[in-house]
């Protein structure tokens, strides 16, 4: 805001500065200046206090407010707004002494900010003036008469916001009682300042032409003309009568200005409106003063009657009346005939110009205002006056308008009938109102059906009734025979216009419509139209008769009750009211009707004519009579009668009214090509009116429905009788009878069972058949059918029948079938039934119905859209069930009983696959939660109790569940069996998929539970607790699998996905017996009950305090049953060391007690060693004592029974106890290797090592048995016990080693290790050759393969080197390697692509140990490759290549198609896991390989992957599975270090450990990376120089944030580490710096070298930059400079390895060797070799691959240097 050099406001030209003004008005007068007094005229300039001066003027005004007042005078709109919001908020909060100091200020301010531009600052100030009236009260009233009269206008305002605050404010101040008396005080002054605003003041005057804009200024001018004149008119008003007479001459002078009457002619509407307004009540109040100034109100107001502008318009009508009221001679100052009339006629003729509404009303006054004087002569005045108001009616705008259409119509008749009653006798007028007027008039509404929306017909009959009712009252004998008179003439008149319109053989349709509702209207005994006027084009009850008005309440009452469709109150289509019809009308009507009938009729019979046929059928609806019906039959004789029975045959006879249904109607209604037959049952309805009784009635539509009737027309029959209760109570009798009933049963048998291919009856007629049905079934009255009960019962069971076969039948054929229909007439039974009205037979087609839905689509056959339809249909059902009344709905309803049986069945029969339980859940889901809103709460509970199966089922279905879970326990040690109880083969369920019956019963219960308890329902008999209980046992048996097929991860998906989980389960009820109802589950059965405790405990929804409490004494477990020791082993874990103590207590003396018999049992040896090992495996028992004691017994047990143990034996013909016992006692071994740390004796030892190495021959032997689960279980123990002395042994340290026995050490390693891996390595071979069907690791089958493979990669490489396997050599394959050793890896390679992780990892361990042994032997061959005209390769081990080969390949499948750059995320354990973990530890391989080469060598084998492009391939592959970011999700490292990432921490391939599973190929990929970057450089930095941008640009970023630095500091490290010394060159290296310094020293010559690492080392450019240079020439020290920057960049190899190379390079010329000049270097940077090939011409030496490259490169063969042929 502040700043000197801002532009300023408009206008405002210098700063202002009220400090220095202060100053030097002190200065000329010598005191501090006082107040300026207030006017309220703009002239007089206002002025608030300043802040220095006298104290007595700083007490008066608080410097708050003195603030705000000033910022109030500021010209900036916000400023004020916000100010004057400030000042209201100040009024409200401040004292009332500080508010009235204030007072004195105001009014100046308020005048004129009242009249501001801005609207939102005139709202805040009467807002704020009204908090100040609040606040000051009764002192107000010194200052009222100052702002009264700007308070009167600000009343007045246009914005209507600022008007109603005003209002308010001045509301505050006075009460209603008082207003008048406060303006009556001000009125002199109020009356002053309007009277200066309208005559005096200007634009320019209001305001400040050098500040305010034109356009601004004139807007305010204007605002203030209106408000004033409209302030004006308020001030007449509220002044009381007594005061007006002291007003009268300053009224006077007002309307002596000529400017005060111009104001009527004003462009601006809104001051010729307020300046109308007040000319009203001026001649309300002051009517002397009016009448005095005649000539200029007359012509000001009745010349401006045209003005057609919608503000102006009610205005100026109302000062129009109030003038020719008060102003008797008005018209002697206007030419009526020249300038008033014209001028109306106009304005009438144009439809009032859009303001129909405003003016028309006023028409009636205006007309009867006028003198007769005016008027004459009075035919021609009133027949052009009509004449325009028809004239107005045909504009456009009246048409569309229906409030406009009927102000005129309104006023025609308005204005017609009051000329009619003022000029009744004379008959040219009566005959000019009827004749000229309204026939024609009604003529032009009949042919356009948008003006018969104006009421004209209604208004037209309470016309007639005017006249027709003073014609019989009136006992003049002028006046009656006068109106009898013109009512003759308008019937003739009317009957002519309406046969002229019916007596066309192509009858214009609008007409004859406008003719049939012109005669409905005309019928009625009294006009509807006063209620009409409320509300429009709506029909009421009070337009009937008064006779009709009982009949009428009961049909409503009978309506608002009745199901189905709403019956509407009509008024009964009976003989017209004679006895309330004036007779006057009821002869002449009568003879229309029956002449346009017989009209019709003929053109009916001789043309055929619809329109005339619907225009008989709307006549007759009003006029049904005998009478009619004659005219309609004319002389036709009856020829029908003989074919029907005698009663019918007699009635024809005798009532023409069914004499013409049978000879006409029947007819017209069975013609064919009739599309609409509605109108023609109105007729019907007609003629059944005139039968005398109910009993004739049904016996004629009896027997037109055996004979006569189409099924369409019964269906409009019966549509009509359920649209008005008296069209229905004509065919109750018919309804409810036995023919229809019969006939529809037929119909529906019928139509359910309809042959498609024989079907003679059309599509339209099949649609019919179905609407009847769903007709008669859905619609009701009173609580009642239609039809007869009995025969919606026989109906239902049809359908019921043909719904059951839907099944039977395809998808396509469901499409064609009756289903659909069958869905849509169920629904609308169901739905719109109410109370007690099922049948049993509906029960049944519910249930049906139901089933349909709860089946899935593939066992239906149903289309998706009928399936959605059922559902609506039984849950509309079932809607309907739950809310009958009664509390024994359960017992009642056979539908819930049986579908709880159903539902039992179906997930008891093991038939559902997945998508079949998702149905069924879906559709019980949609049943329990309508079950739900029933009023009995105990349905659902007695519901679910009925899907409950009992104990026995439940056991059934847990034992028909397979034992397959059982694997995994046993192999985690978690459980101990000793018998053979995998009987149950999963492979057959894995083939069906469908879900065993169990899991199906436990997700059904559980949905329903968890509907039951969002309700809060209580089960009864613990049914809560056994239902979640069968869920965990469903829910663990499906966890508990090993790799479970896909069916069953996808069940317990769904129900993750229903919420149906044991957390939600016991969130919701109380389930506090559920875990003794587990534990004793658990004590009884064992197995998988135990296991769910455990799992509670784990997932820590149970304590194991809690579990502590239900067994009390460690006794009550023993003896021993499987139960007990399955519940001992699932809670050892979880135990505290004193209750494991306390077990180990009961089942050592057990141990050394039992005989040999015993010691398989459960109760045995067997049984209280598995408890042992479970307490020793959770790792709590540190006792070396007892494990020293339970070794002992087991080498007793070994003495005592040997043949127990299985050494070396054949298991095909071993009994499962001794397995079990086998196992235990292996499992012990490996557990005391673990936990012992007190020394062995050497015997001990031996025990254990040489039954080690026994067991494991018989795991070696019995491969074959392995499918056998407990064989499996003793090999996977026995191939740990040898992997935990392998550990053991790997790990002994020079410490250890001393407390061992003397030549334990020696014979492990000669013959124990030797006899493990001769025993295993070739039973790897023989298990990966075997043909098996899952290889997954995680098979059961697969489970030996873990610790055998951990075992093996302990092999030690002599062993391995010296192992000979059976020959296995490849024809063609160029190797160097002996042949034992290329076996070796022809036989383990492949495995690197087995299915298997543990085999797959045990392999890479295997050959990563042989790897730097091969390339000696490529070494020692190398002289043959060395001087080939031609680049040389060497392959890296053939049978390595090869398997890569294959790899990429598969890779290549899986990755290809990913851009580069995009991360794959592999999943664990997938086939495309084990490609892509076997294709990254090949390339480990190989870069070990490539480490451990030689530098010659290793550019051989690079050269030979740059061929093969192999190293592109993974280059790209990397990028495509190494992470964005490579850091360690789950460390979190303190900031000041360096983040954890895959490429600074080594990776562990472990076999057990599988919880990082889903890092190991990132974290692999990136290991490779690092060692392709650290071996590989010049090659990597080849390809990448190379990629593509986009590829540039991924590669460069991850580098360098990730792996550069990582590499420069181990290259620096091993720069400063390294034990290379060079003869004359020093190296040093800087870390910070990331440089190399070497010094090279020879005789006096010194070269010193910096080489500079770049920040994405090593893909760019390695720097190599001058320091000292001495006795070296320019040109050479550049080309050494070169020469070193050519190898570091191109040798793959570490900077070390660049310097020798480049040292060598420069001895070599010192020594006199000549550079090679085509690389201009001695020593070749690729393969090592000194220039050898000489120029026969020059004698230049070149390297023999330089030359090739120049020649190829050239196509030439000549010498580089003298250009002569190269020999």
């Amino acid at each position: 805001m502040g700043g000197k050099n801002k532009q300023r406001t408009k206008g405002n030209l210098r700063p202002s500065n009220s400090g220095r003004a202060a100053e030097l008005l002190a200065k000329e007068q010598g005191t501090v200046p006082g107040f300026i007094g207030f006017g309220t005229f703009q002239s007089d300039l206002g002025y608030v206090p300043a802040i220095q001066g006298a104290e007595e003027i700083d007490s008066l005004v608080d410097s708050d407010f003195r603030m705000v007042l000033r910022k109030l005078s500021k010209k900036d709109v916000t400023t004020k707004l916000k100010a004057m919001q400030e000042f209201g908020t100040m009024c409200t909060e401040r004292d009332t002494e500080i508010v009235k100091g204030v007072l004195p200020y105001w009014p100046r301010i308020f005048c004129k900010i009242s009249l501001d531009h801005d609207r939102r600052v005139r709202e805040a100030t009467q807002q704020a003036f009204e908090k100040l009236i609040l606040k000051v009260k009764k002192h107000l009233a010194p200052y009222l008469k100052t702002v009264m009269g700007y308070w009167l206008m600000a009343q007045c305002d246009a914005y209507a916001p600022a008007a109603s605050a005003a209002k308010d404010a001045f509301e505050a101040a006075f009460p209603p009682s008082k207003q008048p008396e406060a303006i009556a005080f001000c009125k002199d002054e109020v009356i002053s300042v309007l009277q200066d605003h309208l005559i005096r003041e200007t634009p320019d005057t209001l305001s400040d032409p050098q500040t305010v804009p034109e356009e601004e200024r004139e807007a305010k001018f204007f605002r203030v003309v209106t408000c004033s004149l409209l302030a004006l008119k308020k001030l007449l008003c509220l002044l009381p009568d007594n005061e007006l007479d002291s007003l009268e001459e300053k009224f006077k002078s007002l309307l002596s200005q000529n400017k005060f009457w111009k104001y009527g002619k004003h462009s601006i509407p809104q001051i010729r409106s307020a300046y109308f307004e007040l000319v009203s009540a001026l001649c309300q109040r002051i009517p002397r003063l009016m009448k005095d100034e005649a000539s200029k109100v007359s012509s000001s107001v009745l010349l401006s009657i045209d003005d057609s502008d919608p503000i102006v318009c009610p205005a100026l009508w109302e000062a129009v009346l109030y003038t020719l009221t008060t102003i008797k001679d008005c018209w002697l100052h206007v030419n009526a005939k020249k300038s008033v009339f014209p001028k109306l006629s106009a304005v009438v003729r144009e439809g009032g110009r859009g303001l129909a509404t405003v003016i028309y009303p006023y028409l009636l006054p205006f007309i009867s205002k006028l003198p007769q004087s005016i008027t004459a002569p009075k035919l021609d005045f009133f027949k052009n006056f009509l004449t325009s108001l028809i004239a107005g009616l045909s504009t456009e705008r009246i048409k569309t308008s229906f409030s406009e259409c009927s102000a005129v119509v309104c006023a025609f008749f308005e204005c017609l009938r009051f000329i009619m009653q003022q000029n009744l006798g004379e008959e040219e007028i009566e005959e000019m109102l009827i004749n000229d007027q309204l026939i024609p008039f009604i003529d032009e509404v009949l042919k356009d059906p948008r003006l018969q929306d104006g009421q004209l017909f209604d208004h037209l009959a309470e016309t007639l009734s005017s006249w027709e009712t003073k014609a019989d009252m009136e006992k003049d004998d002028k006046i009656a025979p006068n109106l009898e008179k013109v009512l003759l003439n308008f019937w003739e008149r009317l009957s002519e216009i309406c046969t002229e319109k019916i007596d066309e053989p192509e009858a214009d349709v609008k007409s004859v419509l406008g003719v049939s509702s012109l005669l409905q209207v005309l019928q009625k005994p009294k006009s509807s139209l006063k209620s009409s006027k409320k509300f429009v084009r709506v029909r009421f009850a009070d337009e009937m008769p008064e006779s009709n008005k009982e009949n009428e309440k009961c049909v409503s009452s009978e309506g608002e009750n009745s199901e189905g469709s709403e019956l509407m109150a009509e008024p009964p289509a009976s003989h017209p009211c004679s006895d309330v019809i004036s007779p006057l009308r009821k002869k002449p009507l009568e003879d229309l009707v029956c002449r346009l009938a017989e009209m019709s009729i003929n053109y009916v019979n001789d043309q055929n004519s619809e329109q005339h046929l619907r225009f008989l059928s709307t006549l007759l609806i009003s006029f049904s009579s005998t009478q009619v019906f004659k005219v309609l039959l004319g002389d036709e004789k009856e020829s029908i009668i003989k074919s029907k029975p005698l009663e019918i045959a007699t009635l024809i006879q005798r009532n023409p009214a069914v004499q013409f249904l049978y000879q006409k109607l029947i007819g017209w209604l069975n013609e064919e090509q009739r599309k609409e037959a509605s109108f023609l049952v109105d007729i019907l309805y007609s003629a059944l009116c005139c039968c005398d009784n109910n009993k004739e009635r049904k016996d004629v539509l009896d027997n037109l429905t055996e004979v006569d009737l189409k099924w369409n027309s019964v269906v409009q029959i019966i549509e009509k009788a359920c649209s008005s209760s008296d069209k229905h109570a004509l065919v109750i009798p018919w309804l409810k009878g036995d023919v229809l009933g019969e006939k529809l049963v037929t119909l529906a048998d019928h139509l359910c069972n309809k042959d498609l291919e024989s079907a003679v009856s059309s599509e339209s007629h099949f649609s019919e058949g179905w609407t009847l049905l769903s007709l008669v079934l859905s619609q009701h009255v009173k609580n009642d059918y239609l039809i007869g009960e009995v025969y919606v019962e026989r109906i239902i069971v049809k359908l019921h029948e043909t719904l059951s076969k839907a099944t039977k039948l395809s998808e396509a054929e469901n499409n064609d079938s009756s289903v659909s229909f069958i869905c849509d007439v169920a629904f609308h039974y169901f739905s719109s039934a109410k109370g007690c009205l099922l049948l049993p037979s509906s029960e049944d087609l519910l249930l049906t119905v139901f089933q349909l839905c709860a089946q899935s689509k593939e066992k239906t056959h149903l289309p998706d859209f009928l399936i959605c339809k059922l559902k609506n249909t039984w849950l509309s059902g079932v809607n309907l069930l739950v809310h009958q009344t009664g509390s024994t709905t359960d017992k009642q309803s056979t539908f819930l009983h049986l579908s709880a049986l159903w539902l039992k069945n179906q997930v008891q029969s093991s038939s559902l696959d997945i998508k079949s339980l998702q149905c069924l859940l879906s559709a019980v889901d949609d049943l329990l939660n309508k079950l739900l809103e029933s009023e009995d709460t105990s349905l659902l509970g007695v519901y679910i109790g009925s899907v409950m199966p009992n104990n026995n089922e439940w056991e059934k279905m847990r034992q028909s569940l397979p034992i397959q879970w059982l694997h995994r326990p046993l192999l985690e040690g978690r459980l101990s069996l000793n018998y053979e109880c995998f009987k149950t083969d999963f492979k057959e369920e894995e083939d069906t998929k469908k879900l065993p019956s169990h899991l199906c019963t436990s997700a059904l219960l559980s949905k329903m539970i968890l509907v039951a308890l969002k309700k809060e329902i209580v089960l009864e008999n613990n049914e809560l607790e056994k239902i979640i209980a069968e869920l965990l046992y469903s829910l663990h048996w499906c966890e508990e699998l090993d790799n479970p097929p896909i069916f069953l991860t996808g069940f317990c998906e769904m129900l993750q996905k229903m919420n149906i989980t044991y957390d939600n389960l016991c969130g919701l009820g109380n389930t506090s017996g559920l875990l003794q109802l587990l534990f004793n589950r658990s004590r009884e059965h064992g197995t998988l009950w135990s296991l769910i405790i455990a799992k509670l405990i784990l997932s820590r929804s149970v304590s194991s305090e809690e579990v502590k409490r239900h067994y009390r004494r460690k006794e009550g477990f023993f003896p021993l049953t499987e139960g007990n020791m399955h519940t001992i082993q699932s809670l050892c874990p979880f135990l505290s060391k004193e209750d494991k103590k306390e077990f180990i207590a009961q089942c050592i003396p057990a141990l050394l007690a039992w005989t040999k018999e015993d010691l398989c049992s459960t109760n045995g040896g067997f049984g209280h060693l598995a408890i042992f090992n479970s307490c020793l495996q959770t790792g709590s028992i540190d006792d070396g004592e007892l494990l020293h004691g339970i070794l002992k017994i087991l080498i007793c047990w070994k003495k005592d029974h040997e043949d127990i143990f299985l050494f070396s034996c054949n298991l095909s013909e071993v009994s499962p106890e001794i397995l079990g016992v086998n196992i235990e006692i292996i499992r012990f071994l490996s557990l005391f290797l673990k936990n012992c740390s007190s020394p062995l004796a050497e015997s001990e030892w031996d025990f254990i090592m040489c039954s080690m190495l026994a067991w494991l021959e018989t795991t070696s032997e019995n491969h074959a048995l392995y499918s056998v689960p407990l064989v499996q279980l003793f090999a996977c123990v026995s191939c740990d016990l040898a992997c935990e002395l392998s550990a053991f042994f790997d790990s002994t340290t020079r410490d250890t080693i001393g407390a061992l026995p003397v030549n334990l050490i020696s014979e492990w390693k000669e013959f124990f290790s030797q006899g493990i891996h001769s025993l295993l390595l070739p039973l790897l071979v023989t298990v990966t050759t075997g043909e098996s069907k899952d290889t997954s690791e995680t098979s059961f089958q697969n489970a030996m393969l873990k610790p055998m493979c951990e075992t093996l990669t302990y092999i030690p490489k002599d062993q391995l080197l010296s192992y000979k396997l059976p020959a296995r050599l490849v024809a063609g394959q160029k190797t160097n390697l002996p042949e034992h050793l290329q076996t070796l890896l022809n036989t383990l390679a492949p495995l690197l692509l087995f299915r298997a992780r543990p085999v797959q990892i045990a392999v890479y361990h295997m050959l990563y140990k042989l790897m730097p042994e091969l390339p000696q032997y490529d070494q020692d061959n190398l002289k043959s490759y060395g001087d080939e005209e031609e680049e040389p390769a060497l392959s890296p081990p053939a049978a390595l290549m090869s398997l890569l080969s294959t790899q990429e390949d598969l890779l290549e499948n899986v990755l290809g198609c990913v851009p580069v750059g995009q991360i794959v995320t592999i999943k664990p354990l997938s086939e495309d896991f084990c490609y892509v973990l076997g294709y990254l530890l090949t390339w480990k391989l190989i870069l070990t390989f490539f480490k451990a080469s030689s530098s010659q060598l290793r550019a051989l084998y690079s050269m030979y992957l740059r061929k093969t492009k192999s190293l592109n391939k993974l280059l790209y592959h990397l990028f495509r599975l190494m992470p964005e970011n490579p850091t360690y999700a789950e460390t979190i490292e303190l900031s000041n270090k360096e983040p954890k990432t895959f490429f600074t921490e080594e990776l562990q391939l472990s076999i057990r450990e599988t919880t990082t599973l889903p890092y190991h190929v990132p974290h692999l990929a990136c290991s490779v990376y690092h060692m392709t970057l650290k071996d590989l450089p010049a090659m990597v930095r080849l390809w990448w120089n190379s990629s593509e941008k986009r590829v540039f640009n991924i590669v460069d970023r991850f580098t360098s944030k990730y792996v550069s630095n990582v590499l420069s500091f181990q290259e620096i490290s091993s720069v400063q580490t390294s034990t290379q010394l060079f003869n004359g060159m020093t190296v040093k290296a800087r870390a910070t710096t990331r440089e190399v310094m070497a010094t090279y020293s020879i005789e006096d010559i010194v070269i010193e070298l910096i080489i500079q690492l770049p920040s994405n080392y090593p893909l760019g450019s390695i720097t190599v930059e001058s320091g000292k240079r001495v006795g070296v020439a320019v040109q050479q020290w550049r080309n050494w400079m070169l020469q070193l920057s050519t190898y570091l960049t191109h040798q793959n190899g570490s900077i070390m390895e660049g310097l020798a190379l480049w040292k060598n390079n420069v001895d070599k010329r010192f020594e006199g060797v000549e550079d090679c000049m085509i690389c201009f270097s001695v020593i070749h940077g690729f393969n090592y070799s000194l220039p050898k090939k000489a120029c026969r011409t020059c004698k230049k030496k070149f390297h023999s691959a330089c030359l090739y490259k120049w020649f190829t490169s050239s196509n030439k063969s000549t010498c580089p240097l003298c250009r002569e042929t190269f020999f």
